[in-house]
């Protein structure tokens, strides 16, 4: 039996039936990150004697939480005492949280060993994990391929069975387009469900906390243990508590779903398209009921989302200044000499790139012809998809406009990386929760995405939906990544 080629509802299985221990498991993960890390590069820290520890613990005391011993990875921009959290830039490389973030403070209290931080686009501004400042995350089914972004090194550590699961951010399509790349599951939550706190944010509006893990169930049960109201985060929504689990109904008779016809135009991959299609005659013999729709809004959105998120990550990025924490530069004779030589030492290309834009659209004179239009936008992206929850339980579209690219492809041409959100950015826009997951691949054995979006706080909807595809399709019992390469 490979243990890391288990789900954790299996894990969890095994270790309340006392056919594994916790430092069996731990020691597992940890020996399958010696013999793969060098070839995926998921990782910007590994926290190998801190998991082991937890995992003896756990033993010790017995498993009285339900996912105590069971470990994880967390991604690189959510603060954790006593371990760096770089946000893969040279501006945070040795900076150590004093506090936890909410969500790994959530994961803590439930007595899960922390096996590391994953790697990620710099301040999570990126779509291949190729911004790194630390290295770039390889894809495990292809290592010629980029995992996506910015959430690469979660999703290709979850692939790679570096880790059981893992927490990801999601900003426009951070979650799902990794996901999607390396054929697991990722579920971006309703705005305000998950607390932002302690997540270092790139755009505050946008950004959002969630489970990249091997199946739905899994998600569905990191997602139990993440959400809540938390009184630190003005922006979290005070809700009764669900149990998402038990959404997990395998029956989707009677559910309406809308297919977009502008998902589906130019620009998305054909062997993309004809996945998608046949996932659709899935759920039609499943006894869904499948129609298309129109949400031409989508149009606007990856033009509306790079001015909101500029804009906002100009602002949130203008802390680090080289004075109060961050990387300062050492040759300076003057206060704004600082300012300019730290900031520009200390952030990547696809930073400063953002932040100039950001500032631009913030600027006097451009304020009401950029930021101000794009909000506008913003609502009229919220009323249609408003309008389509009134007719549909569901609205499935691609995930990725095409499967994993190489390594160097787009890094040349921002525009075409930019391009690679165009799916995923209007579900951050009208703040509703979506999820992908694989079903199937293209001829080169590359997985496809397929994304399910619900109406807010309609989560276990899309999880239900999700969850009754993949018994279908069994997707993981059907593919596995090679590890080759070109």
């Amino acid at each position: 039996m490979d243990i890391t080629e288990l789900t954790v509802h299996e894990l969890q299985d095994k270790l309340n039936n006392k056919e594994l221990t916790s430092e069996q498991i731990t020691k597992a993960y940890i020996d399958r990150i010696n013999e793969k890390e060098k070839d995926v590069g998921a990782f910007v820290t590994v926290c190998e004697n801190e998991a082991l520890n937890e995992a003896k613990k756990a033993d010790a005391e017995g498993y009285n939480g339900a996912f105590k011993g069971i470990p994880i990875g967390i991604k690189d921009n959510l603060n954790t005492t006593g371990i760096k959290t770089t946000c893969s830039s040279k501006m945070l490389e040795n900076f150590v949280s004093p506090y936890d973030a909410t969500v790994v403070e959530k994961v803590k209290q439930e007595g899960m060993p922390i096996l590391g931080k994953l790697n990620m686009d710099e301040f999570a501004m990126g779509s291949s994990t190729e911004n790194s400042y630390i290295k770039v995350t390889h894809n495990p089914w292809n290592l010629n391929k980029v995992p996506g972004g910015s959430s690469g090194g979660s999703a290709a550590a979850v692939s790679a069975n570096l880790v059981p699961w893992a927490l990801g951010s999601d900003t426009g399509g951070s979650i799902r387009q990794p996901a999607s790349l390396c054929g697991v599951v990722g579920l971006k939550p309703t705005y305000g469900l998950v607390s932002r706190y302690g997540l270092v944010a790139f755009a505050s509006s946008l950004d959002q906390v969630g489970p990249i893990t091997k199946d739905v169930k899994d998600c569905a049960m990191l997602l139990n243990i993440i959400a809540g109201h938390d009184e630190k985060d003005t922006t979290s929504y005070d809700r009764p508590k669900v149990d998402y689990c038990k959404a997990l109904k395998n029956d989707v008779k009677g559910l309406k779903i809308g297919v977009p016809v502008e998902f589906f135009g130019e620009g998305i991959n054909e062997e993309v398209k004809a996945k998608l299609r046949q996932a659709i005659e899935v759920y039609k013999e499943l006894g869904a009921i499948v129609e298309e729709c129109s949400l031409n809004a989508s149009e606007y959105a990856l033009a509306t989302y790079y001015i909101i998120a500029c804009a906002e990550a100009s602002s949130n990025l203008g802390r680090f200044d080289g004075i109060r924490y961050g990387y300062r530069a050492k040759d300076f004779t003057t206060l704004k000499e600082l300012y300019t030589k730290s900031r520009t030492e200390g952030f990547g290309d696809e930073v400063k790139r953002r932040i100039i834009l950001g500032t631009y659209v913030l600027s006097s004179g451009y304020y009401d012809a950029y930021y101000k239009k794009a909000q506008k936008v913003r609502t009229y992206v919220k009323k249609q998809f408003d309008e389509q929850f009134k007719k549909y339980d569901v609205l499935l579209t691609p995930v990725s406009p095409t499967t994993a690219f190489n390594i160097g492809e787009k890094k040349e041409n921002p525009l075409e990386m930019y391009l690679a959100d165009i799916c995923t950015v209007s579900i951050n826009i009208a703040s509703v929760p979506a999820i992908s997951i694989p079903c199937g691949v293209d001829k080169k054995g590359l997985p496809i995405g397929m994304q399910l979006i619900g109406d807010r706080f309609n989560e276990e909807t899309i999880l239900n939906a999700a969850y009754t595809f993949e018994q279908k399709i069994k997707f993981r019992e059907n593919y596995k990544p090679e590890f080759k390469k070109d």
